[in-house]
């Protein structure tokens, strides 16, 4: 396939089918590769490793993100534990990156299977064209048969720029390349409906739709080597089903029964109708560069779906940023509810603002006719 095309997922909705899938999305947690005092196991990393080569040899296309840069690199640094402080865990992400990719390498060569690392930070996704160089790279990886091994570049994030979890960026690699699964490997076979080793606590086997588990108690601290727990892992697998891509949370230690199609783990069935990636990308992988305050009548517009944005309706610009980039808007009482493409930067949207078409075009000049955002390129959250 070229890697101009947008790959369109097979909307897997029984667990069954996932034998068929031909372009999976695995993402593996710091506690299902670390022993108990932190280092990296070689022996768990080659369990994935010789999964993921019975599935290449069946012909399914394989994209791992794995976690563990951080852990890997607290044995060595004689760390006890994860750091708290920035700059400590990007000194800890720039040791442990390279244990990380030497350690995969090393796992999928025993299978004949080349990888490659790819080290990505929210910005790469923000960006328009930076997001296309994403997917366009990805796809030429797989294309060349290697499995791309995709982390979080923790060297150079920032809490203010960083994905914040890997099961977020996972979905988000899932959604780009059009993958037909996501699974989600942690240290729990599967959702509970209450912690596991409670009494009456039972396997969700299947969820339809996530806003269902409102009344299941669900922890939401990761293990002490990682930073993600159920409830990213939730938000991971909704973002991917209701992108058309299914999801299956499990175990490291299940993940060859789960892409036999046992009755393992618990999986989320992939929702039936086309999305715009353009949209998706708006929705679940950006951050507004600023923010619209909008007037009644217009954020009525916005929240209705069918209408673009006008500047009448602007009444305040927050922020400083050029034409093109994601913008948020939001509702006279401040809340947040869209968010999208503004077709002009900060300084000509303030000098817009309030103003009507007509009056935009004899003031500023012909140019300034058009929508402060597109329905095209608008979102609402």
């Amino acid at each position: 396939m070229s890697v101009a095309e947008l790959r369109q997922p097979a909307r897997l909705t029984a667990r069954e089918e996932l034998v068929g899938a031909r372009r999976i999305v695995v993402k593996i947690g710091s506690s299902s590769l670390t022993d108990a005092r932190g280092r990296l196991d070689q022996s768990r990393l080659d369990g994935v490793a010789e999964v993921a080569a019975t599935l290449a040899a069946r012909g399914t296309e394989l994209v791992l993100v794995s976690s563990g840069a951080i852990a890997a690199a607290l044995g060595p640094l004689g760390l006890p534990e994860r750091p708290a402080s920035v700059p400590l865990q990007q000194a800890a992400a720039s040791v442990g990156q390279a244990l990380l990719a030497t350690a995969w390498s090393r796992a999928f060569a025993a299978h004949e299977r080349t990888t490659g690392q790819v080290l990505l930070t929210e910005s790469d996704v923000i960006r328009p064209q930076t997001y296309r160089n994403v997917r366009s790279a990805l796809e030429a990886l797989l294309e060349l048969g290697t499995v791309p091994v995709v982390n979080e570049n923790d060297t150079t994030a920032t809490h203010e720029i960083r994905f914040g979890d890997n099961d977020r960026l996972a979905a988000l690699v899932a959604q780009l390349l059009g993958a037909d699964a996501l699974i989600l490997l942690t240290d729990v076979d599967a959702l509970y409906t209450a912690p596991p080793r409670e009494p009456g606590s039972e396997r969700i086997g299947v969820v339809e739709d996530v806003a269902r588990l409102a009344g299941v108690s669900i922890g939401s601290v990761g293990s002490k080597v990682g930073t993600g727990g159920m409830v990213t892992k939730l938000s991971a697998a909704q973002l991917a089903s209701t992108t058309g891509t299914a999801a299956l949370m499990t175990s490291a230690e299940r993940f060859a029964e789960a892409v036999e199609g046992r009755d393992v783990g618990t999986f989320f069935p992939a929702h039936h109708g086309r999305r715009r990636s353009r949209l998706v990308w708006l929705r679940f992988a950006t951050r507004g560069a600023g923010t619209l305050h909008l007037d009644e009548g217009a954020a009525g517009a916005v929240r209705s779906r069918r209408r673009s944005l006008l500047a009448v309706g602007v009444t305040r610009v927050e922020g400083t940023f050029p034409a093109g980039v994601p913008v948020d808007v939001a509702a006279p009482d401040g809340t947040v509810i869209g968010r999208g493409l503004t077709s002009f930067s900060s300084d000509e949207l303030r000098a817009m603002a309030g103003r009507g078409t007509d009056e935009a075009r004899e003031l500023l000049g012909e140019r300034y006719r058009r929508p402060a955002i597109h329905r095209d390129q608008l979102v609402v959250l």
